[in-house]
């Protein structure tokens, strides 16, 4: 979960200020960390805490109801309403949270399940579910040492993504989208692609779209491989932007389970 929050950190200063150039600046005044991270901690929160998802979620979005950005507005009128239903969404709000679950438990299957209740309960449409799904099972998989081929052919076979292109390719014509179609195969791309941690995060800001929550997915599964190092700069610049009871979570989070 740490690439995650990493990734949303770095990323949340050309969310709404976009950029195609690899070479941008990492950390900025307006990097900060967003509605990414703050969800990504209530999974962690229900995890340690042994609670559903919906109420780990419920709980950090109303107590922090305003992060850098804002919720989308279906979520944001979930976590008012006294008695929320999920709202059928593909958004990648399911993808950009799930990075927890796929660190605390050890059987795929295990992974694939709760990946799913952590979605459902907001975004109910298949798509959504799928997108969770994919980025767990992408994480577990690298951190059990999977490689970059056999990787993404298990994210081709079981989830139907197209994985076959570059981002040099569709860098020029893409745009914001915040849907997991149009998301979850660009933020896997990043990693399949990337020489380090560092190379990650840049393909997936440098895309020019949701950069935030991309660089927060690509993140996520770059911090699970072991070649890889997250820079000590980016690490503490990340974590001192985490309010104190979110950065505990985390600490406890990576003690119990990285």
């Amino acid at each position: 979960m740490i690439g995650a929050i990493i990734g949303d950190f770095v990323g949340s200063a050309y969310e709404f200020d976009r950029t195609k150039d690899y070479h941008f600046k990492l950390i900025t005044k307006e990097s900060d960390i967003t509605d990414d991270t703050i969800m990504t901690v209530a999974i962690a929160d229900a995890i340690l805490s042994d609670i559903p998802y919906q109420s780990a979620m419920r709980y950090w979005g109303n107590k922090y109801p305003m992060p850098k950005g804002g919720y989308g507005s279906a979520f944001r009128k979930w976590l008012q309403t006294p008695d929320p239903k999920p709202y059928n969404s593909w958004g990648n709000g399911s993808a950009m949270r799930v990075s927890p679950i796929a660190w605390a438990f050890d059987d795929l299957e295990k992974v694939l399940a709760e990946a799913k209740l952590s979605a459902e309960c907001t975004h109910s449409h298949p798509e959504g579910i799928k997108g969770a799904q994919a980025i767990a099972a992408a994480i577990f998989l690298t951190r059990q040492g999977t490689s970059k081929s056999d990787l993404k052919n298990y994210i081709e076979e079981q989830f139907n993504y197209d994985l076959n292109f570059t981002i040099e390719a569709i860098r020029p014509s893409y745009g914001f989208d915040e849907s997991c179609q149009g998301t979850i195969p660009q933020s896997i791309v990043c990693y399949l692609e990337s020489t380090s941690f560092e190379d990650t995060i840049r393909l997936a800001v440098s895309l020019g779209g949701d950069s935030d929550t991309i660089a927060c997915i690509a993140g996520s599964i770059a911090e699970a491989n072991l070649d890889y190092k997250i820079p000590a700069t980016l690490y503490d610049a990340a974590m001192k932007a985490l309010p104190s009871d979110a950065l505990k979570i985390v600490t406890e989070f990576v003690e119990c389970y990285q």
